[in-house]
């Protein structure tokens, strides 16, 4: 599902060219769950940002389903993402102004689905929240938010999900709740799933870990 070959990320700070990864070459099966864990600093956030296109490396490729993401332009690789994959963030990016059903609703609109409620509905019952679809953000905890931020992006049946620290915001026990749930959603819907954390507990639930360390891969 995903190959990322020779990957490299340099910039230019005051001191001059820093190195944030450096070689990085892996390949993620399809269906599979792979966890990115490192210390502060290691290059992890980054490699997300890559993987999904919203960054653009000094150094190698990115293919996504065969796709090569960094042989397109960025509109192109916008239309990508919004076809191949799933986003989930350690602040929930939940719209403020939109009820949780509301924002489950939103990519599914975004494609002009016409049964967007219908499946929007059946995702946050899914989730647990069928009868908070009415709430908006601020009205509920941060468990809450993650379930719907979760509900927001399996609702489209993404081929690949990328979830960055997504249980970074919540205590232990509601992290490992929402842990078990976006592994369950995974599962059943066949998704691939990337996720940078710094839990090591929770990464080991995952078929595979990715150590970073000072920019390098160490599997």
């Amino acid at each position: 599902m995903l190959s990322v070959r020779q990957l490299g990320k340099t910039v230019d700070d005051a001191g001059g060219p820093l190195t944030i990864l450096q070689d990085i070459s892996f390949e993620i099966a399809r269906g599979s769950t792979t966890a990115i864990v490192g210390a502060s600093g290691s290059g992890k956030s980054t490699l997300l940002s890559l993987l999904a296109g919203l960054d653009v490396p000094s150094t190698g490729s990115v293919l996504v389903d065969g796709e090569d993401l960094f042989a397109r332009d960025e509109d192109a690789r916008a239309e990508l993402r919004a076809r191949k994959m799933g986003f989930v963030f350690q602040n929930f990016q939940l719209m403020a102004n939109l009820t949780a059903l509301e924002n489950v609703m939103l990519p599914l609109e975004l494609q002009q689905r016409k049964d967007a409620r219908q499946q929007a509905l059946a995702m946050l019952e899914r989730v647990g929240l069928a009868a908070r679809q009415g709430h908006y953000p601020r009205l509920m905890s941060g468990g809450e938010q993650q379930r719907v931020a979760l509900a927001r992006a399996f609702v489209v049946r993404p081929d690949l999900l990328l979830a960055d620290e997504p249980t970074g915001s919540l205590d232990h026990a509601t992290g490992a709740r929402v842990m078990a749930l976006m592994l369950e959603l995974n599962r059943d819907l066949g998704t691939t799933l990337v996720l940078v954390t710094h839990d090591r507990e929770l990464a080991g639930l995952c078929d595979r870990r990715l150590a970073l360390e000072g920019g390098r891969l160490q599997e």
